[in-house]
């Protein structure tokens, strides 16, 4: 510590002497002054430029880069008028050194645009750590001090055994590791966005090589990234005996969840896009991840349920191997009624409602019972979509019915009750017969 202290010392002598010659005196003067006059610009260009910017259409990739760039237009005309500056010192050559000129240029124009690549990453995270490391990377290598910097901060660490951890080798396994991460993902959800536009492969199928892959590239990612830091692999023996061990006392549920996962997809018995009904739950299956299935309801509540589920209880599942569903309809009508006629209505009325599939399985309609006060009815149709909702649909049908059923004079009885009130006779109380 002592050591890291006396270093920081001298270089704030050497900083200190430096910055107090006329001529570095002079350059900072020069890049002050210059700053006002590039945020006053880009106050008055930057709105016009960007109203034109908008009208990019079809490209959103594209009009969020040049947003981001014109977001950051004063460092654009800082670095020029920066760069006008330098040539005219080293035309008038005063005053005799121009570097720190040169140099905040270079920093300038190199935050720019690690700037507005740190800005393009969707993750706000990641690109303010990239923004970070790579401006104090560059702007170290601008002013020539990366072996300095590297030596402090490989000297700031300490040894286990064989291996030494320094700061320096810390922030290098980090900034590796990500990198390698980075990547894989990347390349992970192309592949994964390929996988899925083969029409061959069913959906269940499709998730699974796409999960299998995007998995495969982490690990590999985190191998190469430990191979290529000097890690001996075969130290994390001792770690994998660990996580056996917590496995099996506290990670059961999320072991069993992640197998069940594989179990579903391998089995298929559920998929993207099917219907099914999961105790109180219905809905249809959005997506399948790897410890739960997203399940969207009709009133737009969307349920995690955890794999496990899905294996060890009853599930209906509306189209696992048909995605035409029944409903049925029952209704009653008058005996005054036709019930030939009313079976032709009914079925002409079901198969006008757009969402019944009266092409491939037209609608039947069946008399059922001779009921207290009505002819009792059974409507029976088909739908392909059970997703799109139940009620909806059978009270599109009630609907047809009472249309149809209103314009061929066809009644819908009410319930008739006859009620026989009985009073006492009327008049004094007579006495009993005498014998």
């Amino acid at each position: 510590m002592d050591q890291i202290i006396s270093i920081f010392a001298d270089y704030g002598q050497i900083v200190l002497r430096y910055f107090s010659r006329p001529t570095i005196i002079i350059q900072l003067a020069m890049i002050f002054v210059l700053f006002p006059p590039a945020l006053f610009l880009s106050w008055q260009v930057e709105p016009k430029l960007e109203r034109l910017a908008r009208g990019i259409k079809g490209m959103p990739g594209l009009l969020r880069l040049v947003v981001v760039f014109l977001r950051r237009l004063e460092w654009l005309i800082f670095v020029l008028l920066l760069a006008m500056a330098y040539v005219a010192t080293r035309v008038l050559e005063w005053p005799e050194s121009n570097y720190l000129i040169y140099s905040a240029m270079l920093l300038s124009a190199a935050w720019l645009v690690i700037s507005v690549v740190s800005h393009v990453i969707r993750s706000r995270m990641i690109g303010r750590l990239f923004g970070w490391i790579a401006w104090v990377y560059v702007a170290a290598t601008i002013l020539g001090v990366t072996d300095e910097i590297a030596a402090l901060l490989d000297g700031a660490g300490f040894t286990v055994g064989t291996f030494r951890l320094s700061v320096l080798r810390l922030l290098q396994a980090v900034f590796f590791m990500g990198v390698l991460l980075w990547v894989s993902l990347t390349a992970g959800n192309f592949l994964d966005r390929r996988i899925q536009q083969i029409d061959e492969l069913t959906p269940s199928l499709r998730v699974l090589i796409g999960k299998i892959l995007r998995i495969s590239l982490i690990v590999v990612a985190a191998m190469v990234a430990m191979s290529g830091l000097g890690i001996d692999l075969t130290a994390f023996t001792v770690l994998s005996g660990a996580v056996g061990v917590g496995i099996g006392f506290g990670l059961q549920k999320v072991v069993s969840n992640f197998i069940s996962g594989i179990i579903i997809l391998l089995d298929e018995s559920i998929k993207p896009g099917d219907t099914i009904s999961l105790g109180e739950t219905f809905g249809w299956i959005r997506e399948l991840r790897a410890r739960f299935v997203s399940v969207v309801t009709r009133d737009g509540r969307e349920f995690l349920i955890p794999n496990e589920d899905f294996i060890t209880r009853e599930v209906i599942n509306w189209s696992f191997s048909d995605k035409f569903v029944r409903l049925d309809v029952p209704f009653g009508v008058s005996y005054d009624s036709d019930p030939h006629e009313v079976e032709r209505i009914a079925i002409a009325a079901a198969a006008a409602v757009e969402r019944v599939d009266a092409k491939f399985r037209p609608p039947v309609c069946w008399l059922t019972a001779f009921g207290d006060s009505s002819l009792d009815f059974l409507l029976r149709f088909w739908i392909s979509d059970p997703q799109m909702g139940l009620t909806n649909i059978r009270g599109k049908i009630l609907m047809a019915l009472w249309d149809a059923f209103k314009e061929n004079g066809i009644g819908i009885p009410y319930p008739h009750r006859e009620v026989i009130l009985k009073t006492p006779v009327s008049g004094p109380p007579q006495d009993p017969p005498v014998r």
